[in-house]
C-alpha cells in the first residue's frame, strides 16, 4: 500500500531500491548454490573419496598384521572403534528424531532441513556400521554373527536394530520426497514419522543396555544409561543438524529463515540442559555411598579422565548459554556452541569407554601372582588404573577413513537427491 499524497512509500513491495535489493541477494544466493553444486561439491567429494581410501588402505595394513598393531589389549579390549561407533549412532538417531518428531506430532517443524537431517542420519549409520567392521580382527566372519546368532545377547539386539534402523532411515526419507510431490498422503508420512521415531529411541537404547546389562562394569551398570544414551544423541544430532543447516544456508543451498535457527537453539539448550542433569544423578549416585562408585568419580574429576571430563562440562554449559542468550544466537556463536556440545559428547562416549574398563565389579579367578602383573598386590583396581588405553595412529588413520566414508555418502546425498525444499530448485551452473 502507498501514500501517493505524500509520495512515501509503505509497501515495501512497490520500493524499487528494495526490490533491486532482494534480486541482488537472490542472485547472490543462486550463484553460491551455483558454486557449491558444481565445482565445490565435486572437490568435497573427491577429498572425501581420496580419504576414504586411505583409510581402507591402513585397514588392509590392519589386517596383515593383526589387531595388536591398535592399542587394544586384553584388559582394553573396546577403544577408539567402539568409542567412535557409539558417537556416530548418536549423531544418526538425533538427526532422524529432529526430522521425525515435527511430522509424528503434527507441529511446526524447522523449515526445509527435514530431508538433510535424515540424510545426515543415514550418513552417519553407514559410518557406525564401518567402525563396528574394521573393529573385527577377522571381517570375513561378519557372517557368523547371523548363522550363530544368540538372541539372548544385546550385541546382537544391536545388529539387528542398527540394520533396521539404516533400511528405515533410507525409507523415511524416500516417504518424504514422495509425500512433498504428492504422491503420498500426509497421514501415511505421519504413520512412518512415528515408526522413525520409535526406532530411532530403540537404538539408542539398545546400543546403552550393551553397556549398562553387564554387571561387571562399575561405571556401566546403571539403568540410567539407556535414557542418558538417548539425552546425548538429541544434543549431538541437534548440534549436526544445526551446523549443516547454517553451512548449507551459507554455500545457498537452503533457504532458511533465522526463526527456525532460532527454534533449533532453544531446542538444543534443553538438551543440553537435560543431558547435564542425568550426568549429575550418575554422578551423584556413584559418589554419595562412598564405595567403589567414589573411585569413578575420582577417575572422572582429579584422574586420567579429568581433561575429557571437564572439556564436555565446561563445552555443554557454553553450548547452553548460547543457545539461551538471545544477544549471543549469532551463525558463528550457534556454530561455535553446537561444535562444543559435540565435542562435549565425543568426551562423554572416551570416559565411558575408557572408564569402564579400569574399575570392574568383579575380580580376576583365583589368586593374583607378580607372574600375571606387576601391581598384583594392589588388586584388579591397581592394575586398572596404569592401563588407561590410547589408540595408536593406525586406529586414528582408519577412524578417519570411516568417517570419510560417511562425509562422501552426504556428500553424493547432496549432489544426486532431492534434499531442497520442494519449489527450491537446483540453480542450473
Amino acid at each position: 500500500m502507498s501514500d501517493l499524497s505524500s509520495g512515501a512509500v509503505l509497501d515495501d513491495d512497490l520500493d524499487l531500491i528494495a526490490a533491486k535489493g532482494r534480486k541482488k541477494a537472490r542472485e547472490a544466493a543462486g550463484a553460491k548454490a551455483a558454486v557449491w553444486g558444481g565445482k565445490g561439491l565435486n572437490v568435497a567429494i573427491g577429498v572425501s573419496a581420496a580419504v576414504m581410501v586411505a583409510g581402507i588402505v591402513l585397514w588392509g595394513v590392519q589386517l596383515s598384521g593383526g589387531m595388536v598393531q591398535t592399542g587394544m589389549r586384553n584388559l582394553d579390549s573396546w577403544g577408539l572403534y567402539i568409542t567412535s561407533f557409539m558417537f556416530l549412532v548418536g549423531l544418526s538417531a538425533g538427526g532422524l528424531i529432529i526430522s521425525s518428531v515435527p511430522k509424528a506430532l503434527g507441529i511446526a517443524g524447522f523449515g526445509g532441513i527435514s530431508k538433510v537431517a535424515v540424510m545426515s542420519s543415514v550418513a552417519c549409520t553407514v559410518a557406525a556400521i564401518g567402525m563396528v567392521v574394521v573393529d573385527l580382527g577377522q571381517p570375513a566372519r561378519l557372517w557368523e554373527l547371523f548363522a550363530y546368532s544368540n538372541l539372548g545377547s544385546p550385541l546382537m539386539w544391536d545388529i539387528l536394530v542398527l540394520g533396521t534402523y539404516l533400511i528405515l532411515s533410507c525409507f523415511y526419507l524416500w516417504a518424504q520426497v514422495r509425500a512433498e510431490a504428492g504422491r503420498m498422503s500426509h497421514t501415511a508420512l505421519r504413520v512412518i514419522s512415528v515408526v522413525a521415531l520409535v526406532c530411532a529411541v530403540l537404538v539408542h537404547s539398545v546400543t546403552a543396555w550393551i553397556f549398562g546389562l553387564q554387571q561387571g562394569r562399575e561405571m556401566w551398570h546403571t539403568a540410567l544409561l539407556a535414557p542418558w544414551f538417548v539425552s546425548s544423541a538429541l544434543v549431538c544430532g541437534t548440534a549436526l543438524v544445526m551446523v549443516v543447516a547454517i553451512a548449507l544456508r551459507k554455500v545457498g543451498y537452503l533457504k532458511l529463515d533465522q526463526a527456525y535457527l532460532v527454534k533449533l537453539a532453544k531446542l538444543l539448550g534443553a538438551f543440553v540442559v537435560v543431558d547435564l542433569y542425568f550426568f549429575g544423578c550418575d554422578l551423584l549416585t556413584e559418589a554419595f555411598p562412598g564405595g567403589s562408585g567414589l573411585e569413578v568419580v575420582a577417575m572422572l574429576t582429579t584422574g586420567p579422565l579429568a581433561p575429557y571430563f571437564w572439556t564436555e562440562i565446561a563445552g555443554c554449559a557454553a553450548c547452553a548459554v548460547i543457545c539461551f542468550t538471545p544477544a549471543l544466537r549469532t551463525n558463528a556463536l550457534l556454530v561455535v556452541g553446537s561444535l562444543l556440545a559435540i565435542l562435549g559428547i565425543f568426551c562423554k562416549r572416551v570416559q565411558l569407554l575408557v572408564g569402564g574398563f579400569q574399575i570392574a565389579n568383579l575380580d580376576m579367578p583365583g589368586p593374583l601372582t607378580p607372574m600375571q602383573h606387576a601391581a598384583w598386590d594392589s588388586g584388579l583396581s591397581g592394575i586398572y588404573g596404569s592401563m588407561v588405553y590410547w589408540p595408536t595412529p593406525l586406529e586414528f588413520g582408519v577412524t578417519l577413513g570411516v568417517v570419510a566414508l560417511g562425509f562422501l555418502i552426504f556428500f553424493l546425498g547432496l549432489k544426486f537427491l532431492p534434499l531442497r525444499p520442494r519449489g527450491e530448485e537446483p540453480p542450473s551452473e
